[in-house]
């Protein structure tokens, strides 16, 4: 989940943002998640903690806040997505399934920081499933590390870490994880396959690696298809 412009049109001559990894290097308490290239996130604490770590009491949802019924309103800065009126503005083609390479409420709260210049439209939790929606669909969050897909996309991110999918990778998570991308496809008309439903490491020009090879995409499509 890359940063992207901060302009709804993309331009040649615009300087290249920095990547992920270099704006959240100097995050406050955050560390470099060891030898995960291409990992989504930075890490805060080390893998091996539990899933669920560090969870706060879910907060009250804004009935009218968010694009699916299930999720509950946590919304990133304004400063890290650009304001938007899609699809009107711009096609929904694709979801984009991410890994976070960290924790739940430390994803939100980098997605919360102005300074970050990152962002994605939901966070599902590994422990329980519980899905955050942190920018609205009509908005173009800064995921994809491509601005052509970050316009024509809804972008997932998944708490966990890619070389500990048994202990990150729950049932709960990926079906409630599947029930997203279902309702999604269903509102905007995205065709239920591996063409239109992709990880970050198969967006054009990605440099990132998540879901990884463990994320079971065969698992996850049939959950989705079942809904």
């Amino acid at each position: 989940m890359d940063s992207a412009r901060r302009h709804h049109t993309p331009s040649p001559s615009h300087p290249r943002l920095p990547t992920r990894r270099a704006l959240l290097r100097g995050g406050a308490g955050l560390t470099v998640a060891a030898g995960l290239a291409g990992a989504s996130l930075l890490t805060s604490g080390t893998a091996s903690a539990r899933p669920g770590h560090g969870r706060q009491a879910d907060r009250p949802r804004g009935p009218l806040a968010v694009d699916y019924p299930g999720a509950e309103w946590i919304p990133a800065s304004s400063s890290n997505y650009t304001a938007a009126d899609r699809p009107e503005q711009y096609p929904i083609d694709f979801v984009v399934i991410h890994v976070t390479q960290e924790f739940y409420d430390d994803t939100l709260a980098i997605f919360q920081n102005p300074d970050k210049a990152v962002s994605s439209h939901y966070v599902v939790r590994s422990a329980d499933g519980h899905v955050a929606q942190v920018v609205r669909e009509k908005n173009v969050a800064w995921h994809a590390g491509n601005w052509n897909y970050n316009t024509r996309s809804v972008g997932i991110e998944h708490e966990g870490w890619i070389d500990q999918p048994d202990q990150w990778f729950t049932d709960a998570l990926y079906t409630a994880s599947a029930a997203l991308t279902a309702d999604i496809c269903r509102r905007h008309g995205i065709p239920v396959d591996r063409r239109h439903i992709i990880g970050h490491n198969e967006v054009p020009g990605a440099d990132h690696t998540d879901p990884g090879p463990s994320w079971d995409w065969a698992r996850y499509m049939k959950l989705v298809a079942a809904h």
